[in-house]
């Protein structure tokens, strides 16, 4: 299986949910949001950039996984 990279995603998206700076609201019609540009929407924030842009998220930060037990 071919790892889920920016190089492997159609169109120059990114994967939003793989990035540190992704989140997910509590409002129904902007769920999805970015930290970094600070704003919300239905689409991810990756779709929004590239729209908006025409090019590939600058972004992007590789989410650190987490290690060790949540009680520590």
């Amino acid at each position: 299986m071919a790892e889920d990279n920016e190089e492997n995603r159609p169109n120059g998206y990114v994967n939003c949910v793989k990035c540190a700076h992704f989140y997910i609201t509590w409002e129904p019609k902007m769920p999805r949001a970015c930290k970094i540009f600070g704003f919300k929407g239905v689409a991810m924030p990756s779709v929004t950039v590239f729209k908006v842009t025409g090019k590939k998220c600058p972004a992007f930060a590789l989410k650190q996984k987490r290690t060790g037990n949540a009680s520590e």
